[in-house]
């Protein structure tokens, strides 16, 4: 089973932009990138459709605030896993040399 050609972002971007330049057509730039033309098509689509959201006063594109208190939660959560995880280890493994 083979699996699907991953593109990174800016590779992304840059055919999309090339797309919507209409200095090619899409067929030419398939061939040059070496990309299926579905593919642009979709990829132009959400370069068209992100854009949108750049220029939004109060866009929902904002940075996810840092909450201190939830992740000392967290963090405290994960100690009290780890030494269960230890303890239990420990006593389904009562003889740990044989």
């Amino acid at each position: 089973m083979s699996r699907r050609k991953q593109y990174k972002s800016d590779f992304k971007a840059k055919v999309a932009l090339e797309a919507l330049k209409g200095e090619q057509t899409v067929s030419d730039l398939s061939s040059r990138f070496g990309v299926h033309p579905t593919m642009i098509h979709q990829w132009k689509k959400a370069l068209l459709e992100g854009a949108r959201g750049v220029f939004q006063r109060g866009s929902s594109l904002k940075f996810a605030e840092v909450d201190e208190a939830k992740i000392k939660e967290l963090h405290a959560k994960i100690g009290e896993l780890a030494v269960a995880n230890d303890f239990l280890s420990g006593k389904l493994n009562p003889w740990p040399g044989k």
